[in-house]
Parts: structure tokens; C-alpha cells; sequence
């Protein structure tokens, strides 16, 4: 048994948000309907009760003083006056009373309309001695109930029963109590269809955008249109997935084109090793120059195969993301990243900090973005005419070199992935070293600029944040 029920638990087809919010409409609508008709109801059926019990007791107290006041005989009730002012006139005119009269010894001398049970304990009333003593019961008089009190004359000469008819009043709070459920289940329905109707107005965007997700899910297209329409959380939720799905299919992008740049740089490299490697068969018949030429050759491509690997790792695996994001000194980086270059290089790299500034900002790859600038100088500026300078200046860093420069076709292309300068094509390296600083600038809401420096060389370097920079990309020392 419990397997099935787990079995059907699996297969059961979840209900929709839709459906959820109309029961739970319905539902609150239903328990506040509820109890509020029962309340209501309560308050009236009391408030009725306690009238009609109050109006028949102040008609047994008027009797019992009517008594008490006057020795009355049982005759004097028996008949109402015919100038309507006597004493079964009195209790008759201000309510719905029915009078019975009793004799001496409990005999029935007048009926009431209708006949009201006379007991033992009526009987026993009419023949007390004292006026004003009664009894009062709940009695069924055929179909109806009464409320029924007998009121002694005195002296034995008889007593006066009243009754007040109550079946009528509870018929009344029975009707009203039907009334009040037929209004509640009203209620709870229209209710539920509003709860339907508002349930369709408030999921249908959500609906949408479920659909949308389901179809990227299965088909893996990432160009379809996300619904966005308004301005509450179920907009922000479209507007946000519409981005999502950009930049995902911005990343897929990048990725085939890193994978097809990757392949085109990497076939120059294997196949040089390959050409060489075939040339090993033969290696013993070489002479030294050439063997020796081989041997270096081997080990070139193998270090450039090498290099170029491991920049596509660090890339495809966008390790600046596992940095955790904190405050930043930008000067304190570039003061590690100077330190860290000059033991790699052995070059002079000075730090100049015009205006200090903290951003909110990964460590690791900061530091990475402006290694690779200053290694990067310090490849093309290996003459060493001057020092290597870090300038910065707020939000934006500068590296300025006095290498040969870069040429102006080349100014909108060097941080592209795998591009080469004509001139830097016999230099070591894997064309991914600025892009790397692209990517990092812009990880990090920058840019990445570069610039002929005025005398001799550039200046590349990027901002981080709302940096901004003119048209040729900084501001320049000489």
C-alpha cells in the first residue's frame, strides 16, 4: 500500500501556482465568510431571544402586580372588556399573549385559543393562598412550543396562565440561518472565481516565462524573446532572465570563439613540432649546427605550446571569478604587481600615485591584468632605455613604456585574443595577455586603452568602475 501511494505520489502531476492561488483565495475568502455569518448570526438569534424571553417576563411581573394589587376573581379574566380596559385587556394588548383561566381546584374555567396544558404543578398554583406565586415551563402545545407561566390568584380561588408562542421566532432564526449559509456559499464562490480571475492576471507573465525557461531547457536556444512587461517582481524576474540569457549566450560565443582561435594558433605550433619531429628520425645523420638548431627549435615551440596552453586554461576557466570581491587599494597592487615584474624581469619599474583611490575589486586579478602589462612592456621595451613607469590615478592605471611603439593600425586590435603585431610576430608570447586584461577590466565594470606615448613608446592600461578616458585612450606623461 505504501508503494503505491508512493508511486502515485511520483506520477500525480503537481497543481499549478495558478490553481493554489485561487484555492487559497477561496479558502481564506470561505473561513472569513464563515465567521463572520456565525458571528453574526450568533449575535442575532441572541439579541432575539433575549427580547422575546424579556417581554414575556415583564408580562408574568405586570401579572403577579395586577394580583397582588387587586383581589381578583377568575370571572374577571374570563371575558375582555368591552371598553377593552380590564385586566385580561392589559395583558393582552401590549404583546402576543394567549390567556388560559383556572378555578378553584385547578378546573379549566376558560380556554385558551389554543388549549394550554394545565399539570399537577398548575393545579397546584390555583389553589395556593398567596397572590402572585407562579410557575413557569417550556410546554408543546401541538405543533409550537410556548412559554407558559401560571400566576396564582390567591385565596384559592383560581390562577391565570399565560403563554407566549417562541416556535415562530426560532422558524424566523432557522430561515435566517439558512439565508446566511445560502449568502456565505455565494460568498466563498464568488470568491473563488475572483481568486481564479486575479490568479490569471498575477501568473500568466510567470506562466510565460516557465514556458520560455522549458523551451531554452529542451532546445537549448538562447535567442528566444523573454515577456517583460511592467514594473513589480515578476518584470525584475523576466528582465533579469532576459539578461541571464544574453550574457549566456555571449559566454557560449566567446567560448567557440576561443575554441576556434584556440585551434587555428594552436596548429602553427604542432605542426612546426611535428615537421621537426619527423626531422629526429634522421638525427644522427645531421650535422651539430643543425642538430643543435633542432634541439633549440623543439624547445621553443615546446615552451610557446606551453605558454599558450596555460593561457587558455587560466581564460576558459575565468579564474578571476574565485577571488572573493573586497576593497581594493589600487596602489598597493600595483606596487606588488611592480615588485613581483622586476624580479621576473630584472628591469626598473617605478610607481607614481597621482590620486589614490579604493574600489570594490578582486585582488588576484587586478594584480594578473597589470602583470601582464608590465611583462608585455617589458618584452617590446628590451632596449631599457628608461624606466618602465606604473602611473595611477584613481580608478585607472597606466603602464608607460619606451619600446618602439605601436603602430596606428595596430591600436584597435592588441587586445583582441591571439593577435599579433606584424612586428611582434618573432617575439615569444601567446597573443592572450591582453585579452586577459581586457577581460579583467571589464569583469570589472572598466575598459582597457592604449596609446602612442609622445618620445617613444605606449601607454596601455585599463579603469576599473566608471573610469572614464578620452578618445586615444589616457592621459599621457612624456
Amino acid at each position: 500500500m505504501r508503494d503505491r501511494l508512493r508511486a502515485w505520489l511520483r506520477t500525480r502531476k503537481p497543481a499549478s501556482l495558478r490553481t493554489a492561488f485561487a484555492l487559497t483565495f477561496a479558502a481564506g475568502a470561505a473561513a472569513v465568510t464563515v465567521l463572520v455569518g456565525f458571528l453574526s448570526y450568533d449575535a442575532a438569534a441572541r439579541l432575539v431571544r433575549v427580547d422575546e424571553k424579556s417581554v414575556f417576563s415583564e408580562v408574568v411581573r405586570d401579572l403577579r402586580t395586577q394580583v397582588q394589587e387587586k383581589p381578583f376573581r377568575p370571572s374577571d379574566y374570563v371575558t375582555a372588556d368591552p371598553d377593552h380596559d380590564g385586566p385580561r385587556d392589559d395583558l393582552t394588548r401590549p404583546t402576543r399573549t394567549d390567556v388560559q383561566i383556572l378555578g378553584a381546584g385547578g378546573r379549566i374555567v376558560d380556554l385558551g385559543r389554543p388549549p394550554l396544558p394545565a399539570g399537577a404543578g398548575e393545579r397546584r398554583i390555583a389553589t395556593e393562598g398567596d397572590a402572585g406565586r407562579y410557575t413557569q415551563r417550556e410546554a408543546d402545545v401541538g405543533d409550537d412550543k410556548y412559554h407558559v407561566a401560571t400566576v396564582a390568584l390567591g385565596g384559592g380561588r383560581g390562577a391565570v396562565q399565560v403563554a407566549q408562542k417562541f416556535s415562530e421566532t426560532e422558524d424566523l432564526l432557522a430561515a435566517l440561518q439558512q439565508r446566511t449559509a445560502l449568502l456565505a456559499a455565494a460568498v466563498i464562490a464568488l470568491a473563488g472565481a475572483a481568486g481564479w480571475w486575479l490568479a490569471r492576471r498575477i501568473t500568466g507573465r510567470l506562466i510565460r516565462l516557465t514556458s520560455v525557461a522549458e523551451s531554452v531547457a529542451e532546445h537549448g536556444r538562447l535567442d528566444v524573446p523573454v515577456p517583460v512587461a511592467g514594473r513589480d517582481e515578476v518584470a525584475r524576474l523576466g528582465r533579469a532572465f532576459d539578461d541571464m540569457l544574453g550574457r549566456l549566450a555571449n559566454s557560449v560565443e566567446d567560448q567557440q570563439r576561443l575554441v576556434q582561435d584556440a585551434g587555428h594558433e594552436l596548429r602553427t605550433p604542432l605542426t612546426s613540432l611535428r615537421t621537426n619531429i619527423s626531422l629526429l628520425k634522421r638525427f644522427d645523420e645531421l650535422p651539430p649546427d643543425a642538430r643543435d638548431e633542432l634541439l633549440a627549435d623543439l624547445a621553443g615551440e615546446a615552451r610557446e605550446l606551453t605558454d599558450l596552453v596555460n593561457e587558455l586554461v587560466g581564460l576558459a576557466a575565468g579564474q578571476r571569478d574565485d577571488d572573493p570581491l573586497c576593497e581594493v587599494r589600487l596602489a598597493d597592487v600595483a606596487e606588488k604587481a611592480a615588485a613581483s615584474a622586476r624580479r621576473r624581469t630584472g628591469r626598473e619599474i617605478t610607481v607614481r600615485t597621482v590620486r589614490p583611490a579604493e574600489v570594490e575589486g578582486r585582488p588576484a586579478a587586478l594584480h594578473r591584468a597589470l602583470t601582464n602589462l608590465l611583462e608585455n612592456a617589458a618584452k617590446f621595451d628590451a632596449g631599457g632605455t628608461g624606466p618602465i613607469e606604473v602611473r595611477v590615478t584613481g580608478t585607472r592605471i597606466e603602464v608607460l613604456d619606451r619600446g618602439p611603439g605601436i603602430a596606428e593600425s595596430d591600436l584597435t586590435r592588441v587586445f583582441d585574443r591571439f593577435y599579433r603585431a606584424p612586428a611582434a610576430r618573432g617575439l615569444p608570447g601567446s597573443g592572450l595577455g591582453l585579452a586577459i586584461v581586457r577581460d579583467i577590466a571589464t569583469a570589472h565594470g572598466g575598459h582597457a586603452f592604449v596609446s602612442r606615448r609622445p618620445g617613444g613608446g605606449a601607454v596601455l592600461g585599463f579603469t576599473v568602475g566608471r573610469g572614464r578616458s578620452g578618445p586615444s585612450g589616457t592621459e599621457t606623461g612624456d
